[in-house]
């Protein structure tokens, strides 16, 4: 054997794999943070066009992240398909099983769509809501309608990207969005140039707008890119055995996605029985958690992506080595984001609110938010690692058990329902100066998130052993 042709040490291999995994992962999280940008503007924005305009907003945005989360859950099941494909070199798959996703997305569309037509099905839940709230509401919703089939064609886009190793196309489309964003939001929102102000409607029609011209971009910038022709893309006709594939494990993908997003949107209607500023407080904690998560998000993404490839390749022991890669990137940036909590949190909730009362809160939950992202960037990892194996329902039975049971219902149970104050000697200990109900329902959610990683972790041990033994 010749020098060259000698494999690296394994020290190297290791480094590699690293740096490949950071490579993939970066534009990943751009493309989240550009995601997380058309909320904050329409949120600035359209608080600038009056309080009601505001509120509607936010209850139909609510609305629509319900559903669209659940629905782009779903369509990421071609992620882990997409990369097996690639890795194993069937090329000719990649683009099939493409455009089954798009048949996909376009039926969630219809699906999701209906549900979006009678917002008065959603605001029961709200009590009384004002008239012209609640016509807000249904105008911003029905323009979402027109947003929602180009929003979930163009995550096939994005899966497609992700699983062959391309993310930055998705990034640069993402990018562009946020000035297209910015512009629509401006013109329809507020009339400029003779046009009506919508307010909030106008904010809902914007992301329609922006929506259709990214789908059309990336479809324009994917023709344009020859690393895509070997893969012959084609919608071609409905092929239900590949459609029941996407389902059988993009369903219970959409579930895992449904209970965290539901998980924050009963705490946050629970904890506002302690007040405005603590109601306050606790969602400017919860955008803290949202926005840290991005992180361990990214090497998720990037690292089942990875894994998958190789295990379409039939490499389960560079499936497994990536895997623990993934691992230790997360648990090292999530230290490293703890850290930055605990050393910048004075000059992070100046950045955040100006008000005495709410800035206490934050403050005062600020001890628990480094304990709750720890866990959960661990349990991240862990669950789409195990999408890289195809293995769904597992990690969704288990984030029913530890997120919602334990965490969610625990933590009412503890916070505000018969057992208050059970956990008072451990919220002394951790957060001695939160709000009873508020500083409970936190730690429970870090001890639900802290459980489904350890659980997540096990499973995800056992499947990859099994594979490498075999291969």
């Amino acid at each position: 054997m010749s020098a060259g042709s000698l494999p690296a040490p394994a020290g190297e291999r290791f480094g590699a794999m690293l740096g490949k995994i950071l490579r993939h992962a970066w534009p990943v999280l751009v493309t989240q943070w550009a995601g997380i940008a058309f909320g904050v503007l329409d949120t600035a924005m359209t608080g600038h066009a009056g309080a009601s305009d505001l509120a509607a907003m936010s209850l139909a945005v609510s609305i629509y992240l319900t559903i669209f989360v659940g629905l782009m859950g779903v369509v990421h099941a071609l992620i882990p398909i997409i990369a097996q494909h690639f890795g194993a070199g069937r090329h000719a798959e990649v683009g099939r099983a493409w455009g089954q996703g798009v048949w996909l997305a376009l039926g969630l569309s219809a699906a999701g769509g209906t549900l979006m037509l009678f917002p008065d099905a959603w605001l029961s839940f709200s009590g009384e809501v004002a008239p012209q709230v609640r016509q807000g509401v249904a105008s911003y919703l029905h323009a979402l309608v027109l947003a929602l089939p180009a929003a979930l064609m163009f995550r096939t886009l994005y899966a497609l990207g992700t699983a062959v190793s391309r993310p930055k196309l998705v990034m640069a489309v993402n990018l562009g969005g946020v000035g297209l964003k910015a512009l629509c939001n401006w013109l329809f929102i507020y009339g400029k140039f003779g046009l009506p102000a919508m307010g909030a409607a106008g904010a809902g029609l914007s992301s329609a707008i922006v929506y259709w011209s990214s789908l059309a971009a990336g479809l324009w910038l994917i023709r344009r890119d020859r690393y895509f022709d070997k893969f012959k893309l084609r919608l071609g006709k409905p092929d239900w055995p590949a459609l029941r594939e996407l389902l059988r494990l993009g369903l219970p993908m959409g579930g895992s996605y449904l209970v965290e997003v539901c998980a924050f949107t009963f705490m946050a209607l629970l904890i506002a029985r302690e007040g405005t500023h603590v109601s306050a407080g606790h969602q400017i904690v919860a955008n803290l958690a949202a926005l840290s998560y991005m992180m361990p998000m990214a090497l998720g993404v990037a690292s089942a992506s990875l894994a998958a490839q190789a295990i379409g390749a039939g490499d389960a022991r560079l499936a497994q080595r990536t895997g623990q890669a993934g691992l230790l990137l997360a648990l090292a940036g999530a230290v490293l984001t703890a850290a930055l909590l605990v050393l910048l949190r004075p000059w992070i909730v100046a950045a955040y609110t100006g008000n005495a009362p709410v800035a206490a809160v934050v403050m005062s939950l600020m001890p628990v938010i480094v304990l709750f992202h720890l866990a959960d960037a661990m349990q991240c990892l862990n669950t789409y690692l195990l999408r890289a194996y195809k293995v769904a329902v597992v990690p969704l039975l288990i984030q029913v058990l530890a997120l919602f049971l334990v965490g969610l219902v625990g933590g009412w149970w503890a916070g505000f329902g018969p057992g208050r104050g059970s956990l008072e000697p451990l919220r002394q200990l951790l957060a001695p100066q939160a709000p009873p109900g508020a500083g409970t329902m936190w730690i429970m959610a870090a001890i639900g998130l802290a459980l489904s990683a350890l659980l997540l972790h096990g499973w995800y041990r056992r499947v990859a052993r099994r594979a490498v033994l075999a291969s």
